[in-house]
């Protein structure tokens, strides 16, 4: 009963905090804080809690079995997707540096979420292995990827903005057939990763922070010739391009 009553308060403090920040934003006539957006995750989260004490064991009957090691590759996806979007020129709403500030610290906050409840839930592994399966660390790592490729891209195109989450799910999905998760350490690791995007993304830390000069004459981008990535740097000196 410990486990539930800490995690109903540490959901209770985030809420608040997020009131309380919004409070002062609108204080400041900042932009409001889409409340609406952040339902779906938040019921992902809350049906993933309430199946800890039923559920869990009924759907997990129903899954077939599988021994794949996909997931652990699948995860990285929407990530790579979203870098792959650049490269093909998809218009997105921020620079590469940018996007890859709010993927890391979104990546950050939602470890530390997941990382805290693990470790304070002790909830055992399907296959009866360690106590720190709630939530799924590889879900919402899949998750966060998926929903900053939303965020950049889905006023410019739609198929991008959804296909992460296509990905995601499959994370999702594997991490139970490979009795790895409980369907409630899946949901709420989902809504984790989604939430914690979210919050990056609209109070948009470190958005001032710059490490490259602001010049049309500089670019950086990602690159992946069918064997390594890295990254490409373009200078222009005196009209000619290097």
């Amino acid at each position: 009963m410990l486990k539930y009553i800490l995690i109903l308060l540490i959901l209770v403090i985030i809420a608040g905090a997020v009131r309380a920040q919004d409070s002062i934003r609108q204080a400041s006539k900042h932009k409001h804080f889409p409340y609406k957006s952040q339902i779906f995750p938040v019921a992902l989260v809350a049906v993933g809690t309430a199946a800890m004490w039923k559920g869990n064991r009924e759907v997990n009957r129903w899954i077939p079995k599988t021994g794949t090691t996909a997931d652990d590759y699948l995860q990285y996806v929407p990530m790579l997707g979203l870098y792959a979007a650049n490269l093909a020129g998809v218009k997105a709403q921020n620079s590469v540096w940018t996007q890859t500030k709010y993927l890391a610290l979104s990546q950050l906050l939602c470890a530390a979420t997941v990382q805290t409840l693990k470790y304070t839930v002790r909830e055992q592994r399907p296959n009866q292995g360690a106590h720190n399966s709630y939530p799924s660390g590889h879900t919402s790592v899949a998750f966060v990827g998926a929903t900053v490729m939303y965020h950049e891209f889905k006023n410019t195109n739609k198929l991008v903005a959804y296909s992460g989450f296509v990905v995601a799910t499959a994370v999702g999905i594997l991490r139970q057939t490979n009795q790895r998760h409980w369907v409630s350490d899946v949901l709420a690791g989902a809504g984790i990763g989604v939430l914690s995007t979210n919050l990056i993304y609209y109070f948009e830390p470190l958005k001032n922070w710059q490490i490259f000069p602001k010049s049309d004459k500089i670019s950086i981008l990602p690159y992946y010739d069918g064997k390594s990535t890295g990254l490409s740097l373009s200078v222009v000196l005196n009209g000619a391009k290097l």
